[in-house]
């Protein structure tokens, strides 16, 4: 199999592999009847810095993004965010921390606008009205900021491509000044062009100092936009590779148990 070339530095953005983490995770347990899908994982997420989270299916990867992003609860384990203990039972919990989730099914709502989705769940009001206008405004700045182009922001968003659904899904989360991102398989259904936009806007957001957890299983992609590698295996987090020092066969072999720690 051929190694895939790490995208250069300026392209991935720059990797503070030296910083503090942001979020950290100690000894994560978390057990579904009798089978144990997290088995004492340790996770640093550091700011500034994409994290590729990889793994076969039933590996933990889904799972300890969930743990993350405050939809699962862990049996067992600490989490530290900027060095103080924290503890969330829901997303809305972890939101209020600054983490964010960008879910494989996005979350849309097709029948609602482009502007509608973006502030979804957060709109902006005038007295007891929603305003619009200002909402309006506020999209285009946000999309703006992140180099997403959608030529007609009233459109429904049924009517969009999949490159520009998943490209407002990020927006929407990252728009909100999360300090952790993670996205979950953000270019499994999409076209070559489409995929570029997407891995340029992770790119994007990682610059502005967002800590972004990616799960795919698009391996090539760990190579455009990741610092750091995770390798799930089992419920276990059986290797951590800087992106520069590893290469797509080593990451192969340990997703299927072969490779050393």
């Amino acid at each position: 199999m051929r190694t895939a070339p790490s995208a250069p530095e300026e392209e991935r953005g720059a990797s503070p592999l030296s910083a503090a983490p942001i979020l950290t995770l100690r000894n994560i347990h978390k057990t579904f009847g009798s089978h144990q899908a997290l088995r004492g994982v340790d996770l640093d997420i550091r700011p500034g810095e994409c994290l590729g989270l990889i793994g076969d299916n039933a590996a933990g990867k889904s799972t300890l993004s969930k743990v993350i992003s405050g939809t699962y609860i862990p049996d067992e384990g600490e989490i530290t965010m900027a060095g103080r203990p924290v503890r969330f039972a829901t997303p809305s919990e972890a939101r209020a921390l600054n983490i964010e989730m960008v879910y494989q099914d996005l979350a849309l709502c097709d029948h609602v606008d482009v502007v509608g989705n973006l502030f979804l769940g957060r709109e902006l009001k005038r007295g007891p009205f929603l305003d619009q206008k200002r909402m309006l405004a506020e999209a285009e700045r946000m999309l703006a900021a992140l180099e997403i182009r959608i030529p007609r922001l009233t459109a429904k968003v049924e009517k969009l491509s999949g490159g520009q659904r998943q490209a407002i899904a990020i927006a929407r989360a990252a728009s909100f000044e999360p300090k952790v991102l993670l996205m979950d398989e953000p270019t499994s259904a999409l076209a070559v062009a489409e995929v570029e936009a997407v891995l340029g806007l992770i790119n994007r957001v990682k610059a502005r100092g967002v800590a972004v957890v990616l799960v795919t299983h698009r391996m090539q992609d760990l190579f455009r936009v990741c610092d750091r590698v995770a390798v799930m295996y089992e419920g276990t987090k059986v290797a951590e590779r800087a992106i520069a020092d590893t290469n797509l066969q080593e990451l192969v072999d340990l997703i299927v148990g072969k490779g050393g720690h």
